[in-house]
């Protein structure tokens, strides 16, 4: 489904054009400073323009199955990255704790702002929000009220609330 002009464009699913080369250069794309590859950054740009694995595979000259290789590849690589610069905040951020298993969620905003108020540093969120900050973040760490898993809190000299499982 590629257009005459160039194989590096595609006709989506709903029949719009997408330059490929064009989208990565759009979002500042750079493959020597990226953790993703080209072509895994293609494949996503692709994908979150809503073009379908098979159409991709078309246009690459590739099977669906190694698009998909390639997509999942690429979504752990960026997971890594996050968690790369999650744990590179934690070692930096001046208040670090951890919140042991058993723990009820109601009391990690008070064991939060002890230690932020020991260390000098204003946190920016309110109880609610940092009970959800930490509940999303440490996902099944975390059941309803309990924590289930030790996770690690970190808050960085801005306020920024950082939580690792």
């Amino acid at each position: 489904m590629a257009d005459g002009g160039s194989d590096r464009t595609v006709a989506s699913d709903e029949s719009v054009d997408v330059d490929v080369d064009e989208l990565l250069a759009a979002v500042g794309f750079d493959p020597e400073t990226n953790v993703l590859t080209a072509r895994q950054a293609e494949v996503l740009a692709l994908r979150e323009q809503g073009i379908k694995q098979q159409t991709i595979a078309r246009m690459l000259g590739t099977s669906r199955a190694n698009v998909s290789s390639v997509e999942s590849s690429a979504r752990e690589n960026i997971e890594k990255a996050k968690e790369t610069v999650a744990f590179s905040e934690a070692l930096s951020a001046p208040v670090r704790l951890t919140i042991e298993a058993g723990t009820d969620l109601y009391d990690v905003p008070k064991q939060v702002y002890d230690a932020c108020d020991e260390a000098g540093v204003k946190v920016n969120y309110t109880a609610p929000d940092l009970m959800k900050v930490v509940s999303d973040a440490a996902g099944k760490a975390v059941e309803g009220r309990e924590i289930k898993q030790r996770v690690s809190i970190g808050v960085t000299s801005d306020g920024t609330v950082r939580v690792r499982r």
